[in-house]
C-alpha cells in the first residue's frame, strides 16, 4: 500500500441509516379523530428505520444504527428488520429506556394527527460510543436525519459517523426530516406540524450541510435547513454551503434535482414528474421516496431515473395506510412502472396488491412437510358416542405436536395443520416451536357446497389469529360440476381469499376433485384455472395425488402462467397407506410447484384409535406418529 493511502475495507453494505426507531401504531378507522380510534395496526417506524426497510426491499444492502429497549417492542423491531433483510448489527439494546412509540391516524385527506411517545426513549440515547468505526467503514454511504441533530449526544453520534464515512471514501446523505415538536418548538399534540421557522434550528442544520453529498427535503425542510423564507434563496444558501446533489420533494408534483448551480427558474433542472394518484395518507411518503431515490443514486443511475423510482415509491406510500410495510419491493416497483395502473388509488389495484403481498411475506418457505391433524369429523367418528373419548381429542392433538416437533428438531420446513375446535392446546404447544408453520381450517367438515365452520363472518374470526398462521380451506370441487354449484363454491372461496388479504393472513386452498368425478390428467389443472379466473391467488395449494407426471406438468403450467409468485403445492394423503404415498411422492416430485406434503391419517389414525381406546400410552402414541411422520419425511427427501 502506497504511503498516505487509506486502507479501505470491502464495502459490504450500500447504506447505513442512523436515528429514530419506533413502533408505529396506526389507527385502523379512517376519517375519525385520533381520540376516537378504536384499534391500531402495528409496524416499525421512524424515518431512518423506514428507509432501511425500503432500501432493503428495493435490493440494496442496508443497515440501521439506533437504540431499542430491552422489551417486547424493541425485540419486534429487531425481528422485523431481520425479516426485511436489514442488517441489525448496529442496533444497541438500551437496558434502561423504552422503545419509542408513535400513534397515528388518518382524520381527513389533509389531516394526519400523530403523537410521539419519545420521553427519554431508547433511540434518543444514541451516543458516540454506539458508532462502531469498522461497521461504518463497511458501508458505501451513511444516511443521517435532521431530528437526531436536535439533541447534543445524538448530534455527536451522527457527526462521528459522517466523519468516519468521509475519511473512508463513503458518501453522506442528509434527510432533513424536520419535525418541529421534536426540536421543542410545538406541543405534544402537534406531531403532524411540518414547519415552524426557527433561527436556532436553521443555524444548527447549516453546520451539517457542508459535509453532505446528497441533501433531500420538502420545500419547508429546505427553508428550515437554509434559514430562509424564500425557496429560491434557500436553495442558493444550501448551494453556497455544499456541493451536494439537492433533491427538492414536491409531493404530487414530483421532485426537482439540482446537481449543479441553482437556476433562476427553479424548473430549469432535472424534473421528476409525479404520478397521478389519490392521496390516502402522506405519513411515510418521504421515506419511501428516499428509498427509491437511493436505489438509483447508489447504483449510479442518472438522476432522472432515480427521481422516477423515488416518485413511484412515494406514490405507493401515499396510497396506502402504513409507512414501512407499504414501501414497494423491487419486483413490485418494476411491475408498476412497466404496467401502470388504472386505479388512482393504488391500494385498490388487485394485481399490484398481489405482487406486494407475495414479495413481502414474513419468511421464505422453500419446502413444507406438515403433519395434518386438523381433522374433526374423522376423530369424532373414532370416538363414537363416548363423551370421555370426545373430551380427550384435544389431548391427543397435543401428542401429535410432540411427534412433529420430535421429527422437525431444529430444522426448517416443518409444520402442522391444527384446528380451532379441538386444537387450542395443540396450537399453544406449536407456538413455542421456532419457524414452525401452522395452518388452520375454516371449512365446515364435509360441506359441499362449501360452508365455513362456526360463522360465515370470517373477518371477525381471523382477526384473533396470530399473524403467521395460515388459513386453510378445503373445497370438494370438480370442473365438471354443474355451473351453479361451481359458481357458489368459487364465491365462497373468493370470500375466504378476500378476508385473508384484508386481515393480512396467508391462505392455503385444498382442492379435492376425485371424490366427485373422474380424475383425468387435466382435471385439477382445469379446476385451478377456473379458480384463478375468479381472481383468487392463494399462497399455497393442497392437492390430491395425480395419476401420472403429465397431470403435474399441466398443474405446473397453470400456476406458472397465473401466479409465478405462488409459494407452491403440498400433497395431501387421503388416508393412503405409506406404499401408495411413496409412489405418489415420486410422481409429485417431478413438478416444479410441489414443495412438500401435508398428510394426516396415514400418520395418526392407528395411534388415535389405540390411544382413545386406552390400549396405547402417551409416549407410545408419540413414538408411533413420529415414526410414521419421519418415514414420510425420509421418503420425500430422497434424491
Amino acid at each position: 500500500m502506497a504511503a498516505g493511502e487509506i486502507d479501505r475495507p470491502e464495502k459490504k453494505l450500500d447504506v447505513i441509516t442512523i436515528g429514530r426507531a419506533s413502533v408505529d401504531l396506526y389507527g385502523q378507522q379512517i376519517g375519525t379523530r385520533l381520540e376516537d380510534v378504536g384499534s391500531f395496526a402495528k409496524s416499525v417506524g421512524g424515518c431512518p428505520t423506514n428507509i432501511a426497510v425500503g432500501t432493503a426491499r428495493l435490493g440494496l444492502k442496508s443497515a440501521l444504527i439506533t437504540r431499542v429497549g430491552n422489551e417486547q417492542m424493541g425485540r419486534f423491531i429487531r425481528e422485523q428488520l431481520t425479516r426485511e433483510g436489514v442488517e441489525t448489527a448496529g442496533i444497541v439494546t438500551d437496558p434502561e429506556r423504552l422503545t419509542a412509540l408513535v400513534l397515528l391516524s388518518v382524520e381527513t385527506d389533509t389531516s394526519f394527527p400523530l403523537i410521539f411517545y419519545r420521553d427519554n426513549c431508547a433511540d434518543a440515547a444514541l451516543n458516540e460510543d454506539d458508532i462502531d468505526e469498522a461497521f461504518v467503514r463497511s458501508a458505501r454511504a451513511v444516511l443521517v436525519t435532521g431530528t437526531h441533530f436536535a439533541k447534543p449526544q445524538t448530534d455527536k453520534a451522527q457527526r462521528k459517523a459522517m466523519r468516519i464515512a468521509r475519511e473512508n471514501g463513503g458518501k453522506v446523505i442528509f434527510d432533513i426530516d424536520y419535525r418541529p415538536n421534536l426540536w421543542g418548538l410545538a406541543g405534544h399534540d402537534a406531531g403532524d406540524s411540518r414547519y415552524i421557522a426557527s433561527d436556532a434550528v436553521s443555524a444548527h442544520l447549516r453546520t451539517v450541510l457542508p459535509e453532505c453529498d446528497l441533501i433531500v427535503g420538502t420545500e419547508e425542510e429546505v427553508l428550515i435547513a437554509a434559514g430562509a423564507d424564500d425557496l429560491h434563496a434557500a436553495l442558493h444558501t444550501i448551494r453556497s454551503l455544499s456541493k451536494a446533489v439537492i433533491v427538492l420533494k414536491r409531493g404530487p408534483m414530483g421532485c426537482i434535482v439540482y446537481d449543479d448551480a441553482i437556476p433562476e427558474n427553479l424548473e430549469d433542472s432535472i424534473v421528476g414528474k409525479g404520478f397521478p394518484i389519490e392521496v390516502y395518507n402522506v405519513l411515510g411518503a418521504g421515506d419511501a421516496f428516499m428509498s427509491g431515490y437511493l436505489r438509483g443514486w447508489l447504483r449510479g443511475e442518472p438522476h432522472a431515473t432515480s427521481a422516477t423510482w423515488a416518485n413511484a415509491c412515494g406514490a405507493f406510500a401515499v396510497s396506502r395506510l402504513l409507512c414501512a410495510p407499504e414501501i414497494p419491493t423491487w419486483t413490485e416497483l418494476q411491475f408498476f412502472l412497466k404496467r401502470g395502473s388504472s386505479e388512482r388509488a393504488l391500494r385498490k389495484d388487485a394485481d399490484i396488491n398481489h405482487v406486494h403481498w407475495a414479495t413481502t411475506r414474513r419468511r421464505a418457505i422453500p419446502k413444507l412437510m406438515a403433519l395434518a391433524i386438523d381433522h374433526r369429523s374423522q376423530l369424532e367418528d373414532m370416538a363414537g358416542d363416548d363423551a370421555g373419548k370426545l373430551a380427550r381429542i384435544p389431548e391427543f392433538k397435543v401428542l401429535a405436536v410432540r411427534a412433529a416437533a420430535q421429527i422437525a428438531g431444529a430444522r426448517d420446513g416443518f409444520g402442522m395443520l391444527l384446528d380451532d375446535k379441538y386444537g387450542r392446546d395443540a396450537l399453544y404447544a406449536a407456538e413455542g416451536l421456532k419457524d414452525f408453520w401452522v395452518g388452520r381450517p375454516i371449512e365446515l367438515p364435509g360441506s359441499r357446497p362449501l360452508k365455513f365452520e362456526f360463522t360465515q363472518d370470517l373477518g371477525s374470526r381471523l382477526v384473533d389469529w396470530p399473524v403467521d398462521h395460515c388459513i386453510k380451506v378445503l373445497c370438494f370441487f370438480h370442473p365438471d360440476d354443474p355451473a351453479e354449484l361451481r359458481n357458489e363454491q368459487i364465491e365462497k372461496l373468493r370470500s375466504a381469499f378476500d378476508a385473508a388479504r384484508k386481515i393480512g393472513r396467508e391462505i392455503l386452498i385444498e382442492i379435492i376433485a376425485g371424490k366427485n368425478g373422474p380424475l383425468a390428467p387435466d382435471t385439477v389443472a382445469r379446476a385451478l384455472t377456473e379458480i384463478y379466473d375468479a381472481g383468487i391467488k392463494p399462497d399455497w395449494w393442497k392437492l390430491e395425488p395425480q395419476g401420472d407426471e403429465a397431470a403435474w406438468t399441466r398443474i405446473d403450467a397453470v400456476i406458472a402462467e397465473r401466479d409465478e409468485l405462488c409459494r407452491g403445492v403440498v400433497l395431501l394423503g387421503l388416508d393412503a397407506p405409506q406404499a401408495e404415498l411413496e409412489s405418489a411422492f415420486r410422481a409429485a416430485k417431478s413438478a416444479r410447484s410441489v414443495k412438500g406434503f401435508a398428510v394426516g391419517r396415514t400418520i395418526f389414525a392407528d395411534a388415535a384409535r389405540a390411544w382413545l381406546n386406552g390400549t396405547m400410552s402417551d409416549d407410545d402414541a408419540v413414538a408411533d406418529m413420529a415414526q410414521r411422520f419421519g418415514a414420510l419425511v425420509e421418503i420425500w427427501e430422497r434424491p
